[in-house]
Formats: C-alpha cells, sequence, structure tokens
C-alpha cells in the first residue's frame, strides 16, 4: 500500500472482541470504499484472551489494507489508541470502538463535515444510545461532572467514534483514562473540535468492559489530572517558522 496516498488511518482498540471484528472490518471497507478514499485499519489488540489474535491475523492475511497490532499485555483503550496513533501514518485518523457499537457509515459524513467546518477534530454524539436505562443514566451523570470539574463542554465524552487531523494528535498527553477526554485535550492545545450526532448499535457479540464498578473513582481521580493539566497545557500551534 502506498503510505502517501493514504487518507485513512482507522484505529480499532480490541479487547475481546473476536465476534465483532470480521464483519466490522467488512463494514469499513465498504463505507470507504464508496467514498473512494484509500485507508488502512490498525487493529489493535489489547491482550485479549479470546481468539481476536487469530481473527485479527485472518483479516490481514485477506487484506493488506488491515494491520494488526498486539500489546504484550492487557493495557486498557487509552493505551491501545495511543499505540495506534503513534503507528499510523495517514493525514486523517479515524477511531472506532471495536465492539461494533459505531456505524463506519457515519465516517464519510464526518469527514465531510470535518472539511466543511475547518475543524481540527469531529467527534461523535451517540443518539439514541442502545444501552440499558443505568449505562445512559451513569453516562450522563459522569458527562455532567467532568464538564463541571474540567470546565469544558462535551456533550458525550464516551463516544469512540471520532475523525481528527493527524498533526492535533503529536502532543496528546497519554495517560490511562485519556480516550474519555480526547476533546478536552485537543481543546486545550489549541485545536478545534466540532460534535455532531452519530448512530448507536446494540452489541452484536460479547461483552461490554465498562462498568459503573471499574469507572467511577478512576474517572473521578483522571477528572483532577485534566483540571490540573487544563492549567499547564501549552498550546500546539505556537510557533511560525521565519523564511
Amino acid at each position: 500500500m502506498n503510505e502517501a496516498s493514504t487518507l485513512w488511518s482507522i484505529i480499532l482498540p480490541c479487547f475481546n472482541e473476536a465476534g465483532n471484528l470480521a464483519l466490522l472490518v467488512e463494514e469499513i471497507a465498504s463505507a470507504l470504499a464508496g467514498a473512494r478514499k484509500s485507508f488502512e485499519i490498525l487493529i489493535i489488540d489489547d491482550g485479549s484472551d479470546d481468539a481476536t489474535v487469530q481473527v485479527t491475523a485472518e483479516l490481514s492475511r485477506r487484506d493488506p489494507r488491515v494491520r494488526g497490532i498486539r500489546h504484550v499485555r492487557n493495557l486498557g483503550q487509552s493505551a491501545a489508541l495511543a499505540t495506534g496513533f503513534a503507528l499510523s501514518k495517514a493525514p486523517l485518523v479515524a477511531t472506532l470502538d471495536g465492539d461494533g457499537q459505531n456505524d463506519p457509515g457515519d465516517l464519510v459524513r464526518m469527514l465531510e463535515e470535518l472539511e466543511r467546518t475547518g475543524a481540527d477534530a469531529i467527534c461523535g454524539v451517540r443518539a439514541r444510545r442502545r444501552d440499558s436505562i443505568v449505562r445512559r443514566a451513569s453516562s450522563r451523570i459522569a458527562n455532567a461532572f467532568r464538564n463541571f470539574v474540567t470546565g469544558d463542554h462535551v456533550r458525550d465524552s464516551g463516544s469512540g467514534i471520532r475523525v481528527v487531523r493527524r498533526e492535533a494528535l503529536a502532543e496528546i498527553p497519554v495517560f490511562s483514562g485519556m480516550h474519555r477526554f480526547l476533546p478536552t485535550l485537543l481543546r486545550l492545545q489549541g485545536f478545534r473540535v466540532v460534535e455532531v450526532e452519530v448512530a448507536h448499535r446494540p452489541r452484536r457479540s460479547g461483552v461490554s468492559k465498562y462498568g459503573i464498578g471499574n469507572r467511577l473513582w478512576r474517572g473521578i481521580l483522571d477528572c483532577l489530572v485534566v483540571r490540573w493539566y487544563r492549567k499547564r497545557a501549552i498550546p500546539s500551534r505556537r510557533h511560525r517558522i521565519f523564511p
């Protein structure tokens, strides 16, 4: 594949998503083929203990646009995204959750919005979420708390579908929990973030890796970390080169 002609790097962070990957990759290829945009798909296997590694290897054999990367152990979704950011080569980076709940069909529309607005990132807001009442309620509370503590306003910080200009990711701080603050971190570095409504689908296979029990206290601590960072962030667009 010619890296110079590749417009998209699609990053799929995965942990035990063997049952979802094949169809998701097929959907991505179909969505982007219709738009005639060249792409690569980076499947970041975050130390899965199911058949994710075997499925990824088979997908890579079938399609050279699919690249498989495996963490030596489970490090979390933020680490998986950071690995994808570091290894991506295309000028546009898109992220989708590996569970198949994001609709790849939204990517082309998000690209159009990026070009129309001149923004640095387009982040999805899940409309008509296909989750339980408890998860929807806890998400609303978490979003409100994050916005209160960080001083930012993000409608859906838990949404995994985004389109970002690669240059905007160069100095994003990497920490466990980073993925839920990506829109805020981008804004703190001086980049423009626009939110658009996207589709949300029920999980087809496997189980969710997140719940109130493993997010509550960690989420509170992460909010305080971002509040600290807000006062010390250095803008990325801070220089110009003289002739």
